[in-house]
């Protein structure tokens, strides 16, 4: 048969094994002194008194074990060491009673010998012992009727107590131990708790990030382009081309559906609708034509196209939303703020990475300005480049801006991938 694994043995285990131990024996030791008393030759009176006496030590002794843990945590009174002092007293005096009636009780001290080790204070504990050892030399001594206290009857309790004395102090060492364990598994406790909650908390704000960037890269750009063509339509309108008109609110329709079936989406949490369905290249090539349109519906002269180089190759899903997201808030700030005529999406499989470069030639800005272009602004706008950031570095990737004022702009996003990649047919790339 396998062996079977012990469980290990625990410093608590032990002491509970001890101090079951030390009260099965005094319970031993009470009945057999009982017995031999009993069977002795005493009155019948002598052994009614005697008889109750040793009932309350008993009763005594065991409404003190009963109370031991309540004792030590002090969950019974306010101040437990002195009600234990005071059973200990008891429990010593009624044996003293006892050994002074009859020898046979004598060998009941060395429980005895425990108690007091443990409970009093070190020293107040040793002469405790002391004294109650010199006394069960006496009894026993006066029981023989020598002259002079025989050699074993000196011998046996000295023992007795230098035994008790040392296994009294490898029990407060294994007790010591035990409350060291105890406070360490309290801390490692606390300690997995504040980790737990600290973990809580890092993926609540990790899902606000990643919740803000979708929607800045989606529902926000949505909106900002409704609320432009709206005002398109507004001037179309006050100047009678209703066929301006006409165009602009079947934009904010089909946008309107775009930014409904998002928000859906975020709800169940699926793939973006762009990439539902379809290619990336695909996806990346209508996302172009719509934004010619947003523009055209604006009265912008904007040619947007796409262009791809390579092979299409199989991205992970995480490539694709963060290529698409990419190519949306690019495309965004193209025609909401660079002014440009024409702008490129080009997307290139290059075998050991895959790269997006979206280019404008727009008005451009300042490099050194980008920090502060990154920073969100008080109104809430300004995310765009932070949210392209970030989702770019998540996916260990690479984003590059290169402009000028008056020069246009080119948004670089690299990628890597990571051995053969299997194109969109089921072939190798």
């Amino acid at each position: 048969m396998p062996a079977v694994d012990a469980p290990p043995v625990t410093s608590d285990a032990i002491l509970r094994f001890l101090r079951v131990t030390l009260h099965v024996g005094f319970a031993i030791l009470l009945a057999v002194a009982i017995t031999r008393v009993l069977t002795s030759h005493l009155d019948r009176g002598g052994r009614y008194v005697f008889l109750a006496l040793a009932l309350v030590l008993a009763v005594v002794y065991l409404l003190g074990t009963v109370a031991e843990k309540r004792f030590s945590t002090g969950a019974l009174v306010k101040d437990p060491l002195r009600y234990a002092y005071v059973w200990l007293a008891l429990v010593t005096a009624l044996w003293a009673v006892l050994m002074v009636w009859s020898v046979e009780f004598s060998w009941m001290v060395f429980p005895l010998f425990f108690l007091h080790l443990h409970l009093l204070p070190r020293w107040a504990g040793i002469v405790a012992v002391v004294i109650m050892t010199a006394g069960v030399i006496v009894a026993q001594w006066l029981a023989t009727g020598a002259a002079v206290p025989p050699l074993p009857v000196v011998l046996g309790p000295v023992f007795g107590v230098a035994f008790a004395i040392v296994t009294s102090k490898a029990y407060r060492l294994l007790y010591v131990e035990g409350e060291n364990q105890r406070r360490a598994a309290d801390e490692l406790r606390r300690t997995r708790t504040e980790l737990a909650a600290t973990q809580h908390e890092a993926g609540v704000l990790a899902e606000r990030a990643r919740l803000a960037r979708e929607i800045h890269d989606t529902l926000a750009q949505g909106f900002s382009s409704i609320i432009l063509v709206a005002r398109a339509a507004v001037r179309s309108l006050e100047s009678g081309d209703m066929d301006s008109t006409k165009e602009s609110i079947v934009m904010i329709e089909a946008t309107s559906s775009e930014n409904l079936a998002e928000a859906r989406n975020f709800v169940r949490g699926l793939t973006p609708p762009a990439l539902a369905g379809t290619s990336l290249v695909e996806s990346l090539r209508r996302l172009c034509e719509k934004t010619q349109l947003e523009a055209a519906a604006r009265g912008v002269n904007l040619v947007c196209t796409f262009r791809l180089d390579g092979e299409p190759a199989e991205l992970p899903q995480p490539y694709h939303v963060t290529l698409l997201r990419a190519a949306q808030a690019s495309l965004a700030n193209v025609w909401l703020h660079a002014k440009a005529g024409v702008a490129v999406v080009s997307l290139a499989y290059l075998g050991t990475e895959v790269a997006l470069d979206v280019y404008d030639d727009g008005r451009g800005f300042d490099p050194e300005s980008l920090a502060n272009a990154v920073a969100t602004r008080s109104d809430g706008s300004g995310f765009g480049l932070k949210s392209l950031a970030e989702r770019v570095s998540a996916q260990n990737g690479t984003l590059e801006i290169e402009s000028a004022p008056g020069e246009g702009t080119v948004v670089a996003v690299r990628l890597p991938l990571g051995g053969q990649m299997t194109d969109e047919k089921g072939g190798t790339a």
